[in-house]
């Protein structure tokens, strides 16, 4: 079964994502900020990870440069899921190794359809 970690400050949205990735068939964890996100990595790779960018004491972009420089790092899809629409924002997060981008609000059919994209499913 594949894992994917969940990067959200939002519990809400941690919680609505759990509930469409484990109806996706994955292993599920949670981290509420990009501190805890790397602390997870470091315990166990994840398949994917659903990224926010907002988030106290680490960012979501602080995590994703973070974690691809760790050993192993490079491995897991990351799919930012954010607020954040603008051009400048998308372009930083792939060219930090984000795999795929997408605009809250999102829905199951979105994340089965970017996750297909790129190969999680």
């Amino acid at each position: 079964m594949k894992r994917c970690l969940i990067v959200d400050d939002s519990k809400v949205i941690r919680l609505v994502a759990r509930r469409i990735l484990q109806e996706l068939a994955f292993e599920v964890d949670e981290a509420a900020d990009g501190r805890e996100a790397l602390e997870a990595c470091q315990k166990e790779m994840p398949n994917g990870v659903l990224l926010d960018w907002h988030m106290p004491v680490v960012s979501g972009i602080e995590f994703l440069r973070e974690l691809r420089q760790m050993p192993g790092g490079g491995t897991p899809i990351v799919v930012f899921c954010t607020t954040n629409s603008d051009l400048t924002h998308i372009q930083e997060a792939i060219k930090s190794g984000a795999d795929e981008y997408i605009i809250k609000p999102f829905d199951s059919e979105i994340i089965k359809h970017k996750f297909s994209q790129v190969g999680l499913l």
